[in-house]
């Protein structure tokens, strides 16, 4: 699977759903201690994470809109919110969510490649921390940095690219020119996506 190679629908949207499925089987398990454990994203345990992860199960568009509304059109306040009050939802509730085909369905901005990146970066971000290994396939992984650089989505989160060449020290997939940022194609997409990650899995030269 290459995002530049015309990814059929269906293939992408199976690769999603695997995410979600992997990840829940993963989280399933754990302590309540575990799933307090933060995150990689600032400011949420694992549980704020999976909340996040999972509003379509749980809000339809007009709900989503009407909370979007209250906060002043602020998607970051309006997903601080809702992540904060769903993380106290039972943990059995948050991985049944995961497991919901109505989150395998679901594609952020209308992407389904869009839908891909959040899955296996939200799902770095709760494993990672918890030193579980994560079960995303290489392809997977391959065509989330695709699109994070060829793609352009590396922008969003303000990273910048040139005058650097990535290499994945687990795959072979490179990107750009310059001085070399290494480490493993899941860490380098973390690192593109500006997150902050324990000592020693990223090498920089630049």
């Amino acid at each position: 699977m290459s995002a530049s190679e015309g990814d059929t629908d269906a293939t992408l949207r199976a690769a999603v759903a695997a995410e979600y499925l992997a990840l829940a089987d993963q989280l399933d398990t754990l302590s309540d201690a575990a799933w307090d454990t933060p995150s990689l994203c600032e400011g949420w345990r694992v549980r704020e994470v999976v909340a996040h992860m999972t509003m379509p199960v749980r809000y339809s568009t007009e709900q989503f809109m009407a909370e979007l509304t209250e906060c002043e059109g602020d998607f970051t306040r309006l997903s601080n919110r809702i992540a904060s009050r769903d993380a106290e939802l039972p943990t059995s509730t948050l991985v049944a969510n995961l497991r919901d085909d109505t989150l395998h369905e679901w594609t952020p901005r209308g992407s389904r490649l869009s839908a891909l990146n959040h899955a296996v970066i939200h799902g770095l971000d709760a494993t990672v921390p918890l030193g579980l290994k994560r079960g995303a396939p290489e392809e997977s992984v391959r065509v989330v940095l695709d699109n994070l650089t060829a793609g352009g989505a590396h922008e969003y989160f303000g990273f910048d690219i040139e005058g650097a060449e990535l290499q994945a020290t687990d795959l072979d997939w490179s990107f750009g020119s310059g001085a070399p940022v290494r480490g493993s194609a899941a860490d380098l997409a973390l690192h593109i996506c500006g997150r902050v990650l324990p000592p020693g899995r990223i090498q920089s030269e630049v």
